[in-house]
């Protein structure tokens, strides 16, 4: 079992610094994150394979490889892996805190809440 091992997919910690973190992520198909927010980073996603289907506040985008999106501090947003492979994306996330504890759940779909 890997060490960030979650039911929707994985994830590493690709550089963790004091005014960044990085993460690459894999999203197992038809599995989406839970819709949270962040009250102390943003984010950026950028696709690198497959396609996602992103959630950020009211709006619904749909990305293909190549492509990324802004999460805003305070959006509500989440990822959807419409595809039949694995979806992966890398996060980067800047701000004052990159913890999980910084993660407000609305919505998920494995109990977290």
């Amino acid at each position: 079992m890997r060490e960030n091992e979650r039911p929707w997919g994985h994830y590493e910690v690709l550089s963790d610094e004091k005014d960044h973190k990085v993460k690459r992520l894999i999203v197992y198909p038809m599995q989406r994150l839970s819709l949270q927010r962040h009250q102390h980073r943003n984010e950026h996603w950028l696709i690198v394979h497959g396609d996602a289907v992103v959630t950020c506040n009211e709006r619904e985008i749909h990305l293909r490889s190549g492509e990324s999106i802004d999460i805003p501090c305070g959006a509500f947003h989440r990822i959807f892996n419409p595809g039949k492979e694995n979806m992966i994306f890398i996060e980067i996330q800047t701000g004052d805190s990159f913890g999980e504890d910084d993660i407000e759940r609305v919505e998920d779909d494995y109990g977290r809440i």
